[in-house]
C-alpha cells in the first residue's frame, strides 16, 4: 500500500508496522515489537510533541531493526522526520558498550525533538522492564545482552543525556526520572 489519502502520521504507523510486521520485544516475546513504537508515539503525542516528532516515534526503530533505512524514511516523510530518527537511531554494527557510548554523546546535542523521542523510548523500555519486575523479579535481566548494573548505567547516562543542554521541561524528562529510579533504586 503507499501512502494516497493517509494521513502522514497514519501513514507513518502503517508503515511502521509493516516494518516491523513478526517481530517481538526482547523483554516480553508474547508482545509484537510494533507495540513499543506505538507506545512511544502516544507518549509524545500526549505532552504536545510535535507531528514530526510523533512520526519519528513510530519509526524510531525502523532503521535499527528492520531492512528499512534512513534514506527510505527520508523518502516518505521528509527530511525533519529522517534527522529526528537519526538522532536516536543506534550504530547496531559498534559492539553494545561504544554503541550505547556513542547513542549518549549524541543525545546530548540532539534538537528538543530529538530528545524527546529518545525519552519517550527510555520511558517505555523502562516501564516495561518495571512491570516484568514486578512480575518476575530479577529474571528479567536474563533477557538482555547486558546485566542489571549495564543497563543501569546505560539508562542513567541516557537521562543525563536528554536533560543537558535544553532549558525546555517536559513531563515525560520528570516520568523518565522516576522510573529509573523506581527500577534501579537498590
Amino acid at each position: 500500500m503507499n501512502r494516497g489519502n493517509l494521513e502522514l502520521i497514519d501513514y507513518a504507523i502503517y508503515y511502521a508496522t509493516r516494518a516491523h510486521n513478526g517481530q517481538k520485544r526482547k523483554s516480553d516475546k508474547d508482545v509484537d515489537m510494533i507495540f513499543h513504537p506505538f507506545t512511544v508515539a502516544m507518549l509524545i503525542q500526549r505532552v504536545g510533541g510535535s507531528d514530526e516528532a510523533v512520526m519519528a516515534g513510530v519509526l524510531h526503530d525502523v532503521v535499527e531493526d528492520t531492512p528499512y533505512s534512513l534514506e527510505d524514511v527520508r523518502k516518505e516523510f521528509g527530511d525533519r522526520v529522517a534527522e529526528i530518527v537519526s538522532e536516536v537511531s543506534e550504530k547496531k554494527e559498534l559492539p553494545w558498550d561504544e554503541r550505547k557510548q556513542e547513542a549518549i554523546d549524541r543525545i546530548k546535542t540532539a534538537s528538543f525533538d530529538g530528545k524527546l523521542v529518545e525519552c519517550a523510548d527510555k520511558v517505555s523500555n523502562l516501564e516495561t522492564m518495571y512491570n516484568l519486575y514486578e512480575e518476575i523479579g530479577d529474571e528479567i535481566w536474563k533477557s538482555f545482552k547486558r546485566p542489571k548494573e549495564r543497563q543501569k548505567w546505560y539508562y542513567t547516562e541516557m537521562y543525563k543525556a536528554v536533560i543537558e543542554n535544553t532549558k525546555e521541561t517536559n513531563s515525560l524528562f520528570e516520568r523518565y526520572k522516576k522510573v529509573l529510579e523506581l527500577l534501579f533504586n537498590d
